[in-house]
C-alpha cells in the first residue's frame, strides 16, 4: 500500500530541485516501510480502502477547514464517515469531506491564521514540512502552487489519514513516512522549510536547528513553530518530568533564549511574527479526538499545568540563511 501511496510522491519529487536525492530518500523510505510493526496498520488500511469512491469532487481553499464539496448519497455519506471514524483519533484539521465535518482536536486553521500572513511566496518554491501530522498546513499551501510540497511524518496514522484526505482532494502534496533523522544532510535544496510543534520534542534543540538549516537552499526560509517561555536570554525550562502530560519534552527556552540560538547558527533576519497562549478553545478533546486534551493537562484555572508548570505558550519565527 505505502509503494502504491507514494508513487507520486516520486513523480512529484523528480520534476523538482530534490531530484539529485530521489535515491537516498527512496532508500530511506523503504528501509521504514520494510521495518514496519504496526498492530493497527491493517486496520486503518481497511478502512482507508474501504472508503466510497466519488467523481467530481472540488476543494474549497477559502474555508477554515480543508473543505471537499460533491455529491454522495445518504448511504455513501454514513458509510464515509464511519471510515474516517476508524482513523481515530485526528489530531491536526478541521476537514469538511463532503456531509462530514472532522472537528479535530487542535483548531489548526488558528494557528494558520497567525501563520500564513507572514509566509514567504510559495509559488514555484520547494517546501518541507518537518512533522507535517495529516498534512494539514501542506495542503493549505497547497493553492500557491509550488514546484514541491513535501512532509515528513513518521506516524502512520497520520499517513493514512492524508490518504483519506488527498483521495478526495487529488492535491499534489508528497508525505513520507520519516523522521528529520532519516533526511539526508545537507540536502540544501528547500526555499522553505517548516518546522512546527517538534523542537520541544528533541533531545539537541541545536542539533535539531542545524539539520534544518543544511536542508535549506541559499537564502531559504526557516519557519520555526515551538513551545516557549516567559524570562531572558538566560531562561530555559526543562521539565523534570512530563510538561502539560507529555512525556518527551526536553527543552522550552525563552524568546531570547530561542533567537540566541538561531543567531548562534548562522541564521539572520530572524523575525517573532507571533506569541500565542494555547487555549482550549484551540486544542480539546472532540468526536473525532476522545482522549484527554489541553483542558484536562491544566491547572489552577488554566494559570499552570498540571505539573505547576506555566501554560502553554507558543512562538512562531521566521529566518534565512
Amino acid at each position: 500500500m505505502f509503494e502504491q501511496q507514494l508513487k507520486p510522491v516520486w513523480q512529484h519529487i523528480i520534476k523538482s530541485k530534490v531530484a539529485p536525492f530521489l535515491p537516498v530518500l527512496k532508500a530511506s523510505t523503504q528501509q521504514v516501510i520494510d521495518g514496519i510493526n504496526q498492530g493497527d496498520l491493517p486496520r486503518w488500511l481497511a478502512a482507508y480502502n474501504a472508503l466510497p469512491e466519488v467523481t467530481g469532487a472540488q476543494i474549497d481553499h477559502c474555508k477554515d477547514a480543508i473543505t471537499v464539496n460533491g455529491a454522495l448519497s445518504l448511504v455513501e455519506s454514513e458509510y464515509l464517515a464511519e471510515q474516517l471514524q476508524a482513523l481515530h483519533p485526528w489530531r491536526k484539521g478541521p476537514f469538511q469531506l463532503f456531509d462530514t465535518f472532522i472537528d479535530t482536536e487542535w483548531r489548526s486553521d488558528m494557528k494558520w491564521s497567525r501563520l500564513a500572513p507572514h509566509l514567504p511566496d510559495l509559488s514555484h518554491k520547494t517546501v518541507l514540512d518537518v512533522g507535517c501530522g495529516n498534512g494539514y498546513y501542506l495542503l493549505k499551501m497547497s493553492q500557491q502552487k509550488p514546484e514541491l510540497l513535501l512532509g515528513i511524518e513518521p506516524g502512520l496514522l497520520q499517513n493514512v489519514q492524508f490518504w483519506a484526505i488527498n483521495k478526495y482532494v487529488e492535491s499534489e502534496v508528497g508525505i513520507l513516512p520519516l523522521k528529520i533523522a532519516q533526511m539526508p544532510a545537507s540536502m540544501r535544496c528547500f526555499d522553505v522549510v517548516l518546522s512546527m510543534g517538534v523542537l520541544y520534542h528533541r533531545k539537541s534543540p541545536i542539533e535539531h536547528l542545524e539539520h534544518l538549516k543544511s536542508l535549506m537552499s541559499q537564502a531559504g526560509t526557516l519557519v520555526l513553530e515551538t513551545l516557549i517561555v516567559d524570562g531572558d536570554e538566560q531562561t530555559c525550562l526543562v521539565p523534570p518530568g512530563r510538561y502539560a502530560q507529555m512525556r518527551n519534552v526536553w527543552f522550552l527556552p525563552s524568546v531570547p533564549m530561542l533567537v540566541g540560538w538561531l543567531k548562534k547558527i548562522g541564521f539572520k533576519n530572524i523575525e517573532v511574527v507571533d506569541v500565542s497562549v494555547t487555549t482550549v478553545d484551540e486544542q480539546r478533546s472532540t468526536a473525532w479526538m476522545q482522549f484527554h486534551s489541553l483542558p484536562q493537562f491544566l491547572a489552577a484555572g488554566g494559570q499552570l499545568t498540571l505539573e505547576g508548570h506555566p501554560p502553554p505558550k507558543r512562538a512562531i519565527i521566521t529566518c534565512q540563511i
